[in-house]
């Protein structure tokens, strides 16, 4: 027994060490050969990646977060301001209202801001200023809100962290949505554009004002291209809307059916208008009377579109100052909201209507009165309309509007070119023969 005891342990201490060392070795070897022993560095691998990824995103969020344009103490200050009603006390006209203007920098937004404020209600802004057309007319609008009190944010409206935000600062009476992705033609190059802005942008807007409480009345710009291929003149509110003709009237024709959804569900007060080819100072320079204007000037030619069979375009221009009118007694006459808590408490108004001049022009006319009061010859190229969406007239029944919304445009297209072509010299700083237009 002594013999096997010593066997067991030698004498010598080196030998131990070694013999134990690869004893070790050989443990070690098996540990790191075996599957589960694989798999479970294999899950520190794994929660190690995760752990850096989630840091990134954090990162990453945080520095959006601080490079935000908006938010701050001082920030929540300028909306407040921006937002107070100023009419005086006792005023025939009301209190007045609190309106959130989306698309406020752009040409119907910019407008019926400066009417509201001018006439002593609240206004606050918001614009995503993107290039569809030149940021910087935006820009220019924007300062000239600034001069009149009306403070605009730079944000989307698809971002519902900052619309919320909006609400939680300033209780807003009335939202006036103007903010959408515009023009028939662009929707063939860009299309995403269209779906996100008029119809994503417009649930974001429509998800904050049921959760806002109080909850607003709305007025939003519909489109009279939502007609589409109706050829029925002129067009009634009440004539069919199936039949879109450009992605542009799908998306219009959607946020109608959305908005009536919202109406039925949560009781929010829809107003929505059909405008027909606005035009006027600070429009936009897609439209064609703008461009016709920029090109005629600097000695280009134009394109001007024919239907077919040689038949003459024919819109129902309807001057800005016009539109501004129908926007505020859309907004006047809006009936209260009545959801609170994003819960329906009762029936709420859902109305709609056309927004024209009800005498529609052709554009060869449109041309001729351009000519007049540039004193340029325009240099016209005739080529029949390709199929990118346009429809061949406009011609806008407003009989509901002027019934309930006392609506009556007043300015016929050679006055209203007039004030706009002023408007343009002026701007541009137009002198004879610049090529710099």
């Amino acid at each position: 027994m002594r013999v096997l005891e010593d066997d067991m342990f030698p004498s010598t201490p080196g030998k131990v060490k070694i013999e134990r060392a690869t004893a070790m070795n050989r443990q070690l070897h098996r540990c790191f050969a075996s599957t589960s022993t694989m798999f479970l560095w294999a899950l520190f691998l794994v929660a190690m990646t995760a752990s850096y990824l989630s840091f990134q995103s954090f990162v990453d969020t945080s520095s959006k977060y601080f490079a935000a344009s908006w938010g701050g103490l001082h920030w929540e200050r300028q909306i407040r301001a921006s937002a107070a009603p100023r009419r005086p006390p006792g005023s025939a006209a009301g209190a007045g209202m609190s309106v959130l203007v989306t698309g406020a920098a752009g040409f119907v937004g910019t407008h019926c801001s400066l009417a509201l404020r001018k006439r002593g209600d609240g206004v606050v802004g918001i614009d995503n200023f993107n290039s569809y057309y030149d940021p910087s007319l935006k820009k220019a609008r924007r300062s000239l809100l600034a001069s009149h009190g009306v403070f605009v944010i730079e944000g989307d409206i698809n971002d519902g962290r900052l619309l919320a935000k909006l609400f939680d600062v300033v209780p807003f009476t009335h939202v006036l949505h103007l903010a959408a992705q515009a023009g028939v033609r662009y929707a063939m190059e860009n299309p995403a554009s269209y779906v996100h802005s008029n119809i994503a942008g417009l649930v974001t807007l429509l998800e904050a004002c049921k959760d806002a409480d109080p909850q607003p009345a709305i007025v939003w710009a519909s489109s009279s291209s939502v007609y589409g291929l109706n050829d029925k003149v002129p067009f009634t509110e009440s004539d069919r809307t199936d039949q879109p003709a450009s992605l542009y009237a799908a998306t219009k024709k959607a946020g109608e059916e959305i908005t009536h959804t919202y109406n039925h569900i949560y009781g929010l007060s829809i107003t929505g208008l059909r405008f027909f080819t606005v035009y006027g100072p600070w429009g936009r320079p897609d439209m064609a009377y703008f461009s016709f204007t920029r090109n005629i000037l600097q000695g280009k030619p134009i394109t001007v579109y024919s239907g077919k069979n040689r038949v003459d375009l024919a819109r129902d221009f309807t001057y800005i100052d016009d539109i501004v009118k129908g926007c505020l007694g859309s907004l006047d006459t809006a009936g209260k909201s009545t959801g609170t808590g994003g819960k329906k408490r009762g029936p709420a108004p859902y109305r709609i209507f056309n927004l024209g001049n009800t005498s529609p022009v052709t554009v060869p006319n449109l041309v001729s009165i351009l000519e007049k009061h540039l004193r340029v010859k325009a240099k016209k190229n005739v080529v029949e309309m390709p199929g990118n969406g346009d429809v061949p007239f406009t011609h806008a029944n407003i009989s509901l509007a002027r019934q309930q919304l006392g609506y009556k445009p007043t300015t016929n297209l050679d006055v209203g070119l007039k004030k706009f072509v002023k408007w343009y010299l002026s701007y541009y700083g137009y002198t004879r023969g610049s090529k710099n237009l």
